[in-house]
């Protein structure tokens, strides 16, 4: 419904207010596939499907939106024959059989999705991450310590093998720090355990090697390297799921703006980056964590994306540990 609101705001509107309470509009948004896949005639399909095979799911999302837009035009009349399915049969009803008895053509239908701008897959993983984590979160994030309530099973806890393991090679985590870092992750991270893989303790400073500081990071630091559609190499990646800890002298976590806000700037979608020089992890206004090559120095400022106080009272600092888990089976 977000990508929609954006991209065909009147069509949407339209269905809103002909579908009062909003709970039903969700439900027919819910099944916008299905007014491709079941009930376009097989001439339209097979464009449809051409297009997809070519350019990938991004083709469905313009598609659905070229057919709520078209029955949009066709149905806004109050005299036209579509306004009075919408008011005998509702508006799901109406709108399926629409799609079988599309009046335009397939070269049409698909003029109107491809006349769509800016609706790149990237925006729409952005989207469809925003929305999954705004859902989990809504009961997670509390008062003004943004201490998080734990509502998930307390079966998913570390063994206590990997409690054993980290108790005697970690420099950092004690049991009661490790147990508040994991009602901080996601959910089905907590279904595996974790693994300590890096530590300059062992495996020296280098960021040849590996590197994480002082946050969840969602996303593999190889995707650096990844290209944008363009061509061009990606200055920032990563997920809105990444976000910032501290455990000592407070024990804080700092999530996403993005999660509680409706909006935000692509200054605050700056979630990780790194070359060969440095590491930062968020960014807008400052960055939330950077660290030099060497894993010795770095700096802490308030950024955008987390919305995050400087993590020490100083703002720069001199790296003593650096730890890195995973989760053994992701």
């Amino acid at each position: 419904m977000h990508i929609a609101k954006k991209h065909v705001k009147s069509a949407t509107n339209h269905l809103l207010r002909s579908c009062a309470p909003s709970s039903k509009a969700e439900r027919i948004f819910c099944d916008w596939m299905w007014w491709i896949l079941q009930g376009l005639p097989f001439s339209h399909l097979v464009r449809v499907m051409d297009c997809y095979l070519h350019e990938g799911i991004k083709v469905f999302y313009r598609v659905a939106m070229a057919i709520l837009n078209l029955f949009y035009k066709y149905s806004s009349n109050q005299n036209s024959e579509w306004m009075k399915e919408i008011v005998n049969h509702g508006y799901d009803a109406a709108l399926l059989k629409f799609c079988r008895q599309i009046p335009v053509s397939p070269r049409k239908v698909l003029r109107a999705a491809f006349g769509i701008r800016a609706l790149s897959t990237a925006y729409i993983q952005r989207v469809f991450l925003k929305t999954e984590m705004t859902l989990k979160s809504q009961q997670n994030i509390m008062g003004s310590q943004r201490q998080l309530t734990r509502s998930r099973s307390s079966e998913n806890l570390p063994t206590s093998q990997s409690q054993a393991d980290i108790s005697m090679m970690s420099h950092t985590l004690t049991i009661r720090e490790l147990f508040t870092l994991w009602s901080w992750l996601p959910e089905r991270i907590t279904m595996y355990q974790p693994v300590l893989l890096y530590t300059t303790e062992e495996h020296g400073c280098s960021l040849t090697t590996f590197y994480v500081f002082g946050a969840y990071c969602s996303t593999r630091w190889q995707e650096r390297n990844v290209k944008d559609e363009r061509g061009n190499r990606m200055a920032y990646f990563g997920t809105g799921e990444t976000f910032l800890f501290s455990l000592y002298p407070e024990r804080n976590k700092y999530p996403w703006v993005g999660i509680q806000e409706n909006s935000v700037n692509h200054s605050a979608e700056l979630f990780m980056a790194a070359d060969s020089k440095m590491i930062t992890i968020g960014g807008g206004e400052g960055q939330a964590i950077w660290m030099d090559e060497n894993i010795r120095l770095g700096k802490t400022d308030h950024c955008l994306t987390f919305n995050n106080p400087p993590l020490c009272s100083g703002r720069d600092f001199e790296i003593r540990v650096l730890e890195v888990y995973g989760f053994g089976g992701v």
